[in-house]
């Protein structure tokens, strides 16, 4: 008695079309991002002029710490402001209809045009020693109103092209709620306020979160309106501007960038696992 003979199973091949397709990609992320990075982490952990590893002096610098403290509060609190102002006006924009209102939504969604060092200017024109405030503030109690080239200074501008982000995506958002929940719950007796509160906040959720995240990324790397404002606020991108442009220490300057970026990824997975799995690709 011969026993059957199993057919060998197929490997499934993977179609030339899709390997020509995603070549070029693999190529330059593997030349442009993978490469860097990996010489970026291993340069981290190399000695500095003291001979000490550049992680070390990092976590076990007080300055280097604190500055990293305040650029994730400096981005945690330009993120839940903007959500708040975005928020509104993104709904409000969303389901009205009135005169002016692409030319308003145009004009809101402007400073996406410019880069960070022009916002820095437009602070500093607006707060700076030669300021509008400054000049108002001269004339009406004789001292200068300045706040340019502070914390609040870069909060006011990281703000200004932070909002035009999240506009954008809540507004796509809104569009999209079922609007006969709504009606449901104004015919259960609900409020105005808790119609908002149980139906749209929860429904815009996902897009508030994933915005949120893609703000703090970038508000934890915005480089152009810090140095414009000035460099000697303590943030971590301008610390890694001055430690390796002024004193060439570059274990120190690489151990920096791959802080700042591990904290902004965490972040990013973060809110990827609270807005669900779809949220932060749509």
């Amino acid at each position: 008695m011969t026993l059957p003979v199993r057919p060998t199973p197929l490997r499934r091949r993977v179609p030339l079309a899709i390997v020509v397709t995603l070549a070029p990609a693999l190529i330059v992320l593997t030349a442009f991002w993978l490469l860097p990075l990996a010489q970026l982490i291993t340069l981290g952990a190399d000695a500095d002029r003291s001979g000490t590893p550049g992680y070390l002096v990092v976590v076990s610098s007080p300055a280097y710490m604190q500055g990293l403290l305040q650029t994730v509060a400096l981005a945690a609190g330009t993120t839940l402001a903007t959500l708040v102002i975005a928020g509104i006006a993104g709904c409000f924009l969303a389901r009205h209809a009135f005169a002016g209102r692409s030319l308003l939504v145009a004009l809101m969604t402007f400073p996406l045009a410019f880069p960070g060092v022009v916002v820095g200017f437009l602070i500093i024109l607006l707060g700076g020693r030669q300021g509008l405030f400054a000049s108002i503030s001269t004339a009406l109690t004789g001292d200068r109103w300045i706040f340019a080239y502070s914390l609040f200074g870069l909060f006011l501008g990281y703000l200004y092209f932070s909002i035009p982000r999240v506009i954008l995506t809540v507004m796509a958002a809104c569009e999209t709620l079922d609007r006969s929940l709504e009606e449901a719950a104004r015919s259960l007796g609900a409020s105005h306020w808790g119609v908002v509160r149980d139906v749209i906040v929860p429904g815009l959720m996902p897009a508030l979160i994933s915005s949120g995240a893609i703000c703090f990324a970038t508000a934890m790397g915005a480089f152009g309106t810090a140095f414009t404002l000035g460099t000697r606020l303590s943030v971590t991108p301008i610390a890694i501007y001055d430690t390796f442009t002024n004193f060439a220490n570059f274990a120190v300057a690489a151990a920096l960038s791959v802080l700042l970026g591990v904290v902004t990824w965490l972040v990013l997975m973060l809110a990827r696992y609270l807005a669900g799995p779809r949220s932060l690709s749509t």
